[in-house]
């Protein structure tokens, strides 16, 4: 199962060079919106997919990631907007005129008929003859491993099986365009690892346009060129993994992207000696560089700080405007780094550290920061600051 990713780079040995030289057409969603009834679950989507692109939608469920893949696939309706695939608008075409592949997360096979007959239904649709269409199949059977078993039906095959099936069915199809619906999301925890590796590198290879839906983070992190963060049917940000883990623009980007996720503390900004300064009874933290700037413009002294579990380090001696001691309440050992739950104030914070940093449970232990990564953001819009 874990190969069939390697056998989706091999079948595009097939293409033709013509096929590889020509661009990728570029999708654009105008003002998108979606309603179930009364319900609005998509706000007027603004998105610009480049060629071959590989874009990550991500966010929690209920956020409208899925939604919008669907109504880019043709599965379900725009109630406002449209959608354009290399400048045309393809809203009121019908799935198969749209030119694209798509696997989903439960490979939606067809349970009556055999791995042949699913892997060349697009292509029967399309009334292509007979003997290209079975050539097809052989030929992309083969790439992933099913030859042995084209005249089985979904049911009298494994998962990994059905996997393989469903990404064969999309391989034939040949499509400028792939959509790929949490195609990981029913795969154990080892595996899921191993096939995200996989994308990556089939992302690297594969010159195709790629829109990809997950509520993972870390598979949005290793996957995309371009992140794009979705929540309440509004896009959140947009932009490469490394400039939204970065630079969020709000309280739930920074929240959502990261593993573990960053620490939140209502703090208010106090100025001493020329400096700033994030202060609560239980911390004090200098801000520095063009975040002091800005948080010296900023309105209101009530404001919540942001900082990475990974950038809390444990050293012993203190350092005025750096240092915040925690109560760690829980080590949770992970190989060669441990994740610390700590205690400060009423808030719970997580501190990444290499595993043989000598803490023990219950200790009052000194933290410093790194000061120059720390976050700020608005109490009231949860903005970045």
């Amino acid at each position: 199962m874990q190969t069939c990713i390697f056998d989706f780079l091999f079948v595009c040995k097939f293409l033709t060079p013509e096929r590889r030289r020509n661009s990728m057409p570029e999708i654009r969603l105008s003002r998108l919106t979606k309603r179930y009834g009364a319900v609005e679950v998509l706000h007027g989507i603004d998105l610009e997919m480049a060629e071959n692109e590989f874009t990550v939608l991500v966010g929690p469920s209920g956020c409208g990631k899925s939604t919008t893949l669907r109504m880019i696939a043709g599965l379900e309706s725009v109630s406002e907007g449209e959608i354009f695939i290399g400048g045309s608008p393809v809203s009121h075409l019908d799935p198969k005129d749209r030119g694209l592949a798509m696997v989903f997360q439960d490979y939606a096979l067809y349970p009556h008929m055999d791995v042949a007959h699913n892997i060349s239904f697009a292509l029967r649709l399309q009334r292509r003859p007979k003997a290209e269409i079975e050539a097809k199949v052989r030929e992309v059977a083969d790439v992933v491993g099913l030859t042995g078993f084209l005249h089985r039906k979904p049911g009298a095959l494994s998962g990994g099986q059905r996997q393989r099936v469903a990404m064969a069915r999309a391989l034939a199809k040949d499509s400028d365009i792939f959509l790929f619906d949490e195609p990981l999301s029913n795969l154990d925890a080892k595996l899921r690892g191993q096939m995200r590796a996989e994308l990556a590198i089939m992302q690297q290879r594969v010159r195709k346009n790629m829109i990809y839906v997950t509520h993972d983070q870390v598979e949005a992190m290793t996957l995309a060129d371009r992140i794009v963060v979705m929540h309440d049917g509004h896009i959140q940000q947009q932009g490469t993994p490394e400039a939204l883990f970065k630079r969020p623009v709000n309280r739930f980007v920074a929240g959502f992207l990261g593993s573990p996720p960053m620490n939140f503390l209502e703090v208010e900004l106090e100025e001493a000696d020329g400096k700033i300064f994030a202060a609560s009874p239980d911390v004090r933290v200098e801000i520095v560089g063009d975040l002091a700037v800005r948080a010296r413009r900023q309105g209101s002294r009530h404001v919540v700080l942001g900082i990475r579990p990974s950038d809390l380090s444990h050293q012993p001696e203190e350092v005025r405007g750096r240092t915040i001691r925690l109560k760690v309440l829980v080590s949770e050992y992970i190989g060669t780094r441990s994740v610390l739950i700590c205690e400060c104030g009423q808030a719970s914070i997580a501190v990444e550290v290499k595993s043989e940093t000598p803490v023990a449970l219950g200790e009052l232990a000194p933290f410093v920061v790194r000061n120059e990564s720390v976050h700020l953001f608005e109490q009231s819009t949860e903005l970045a600051i």
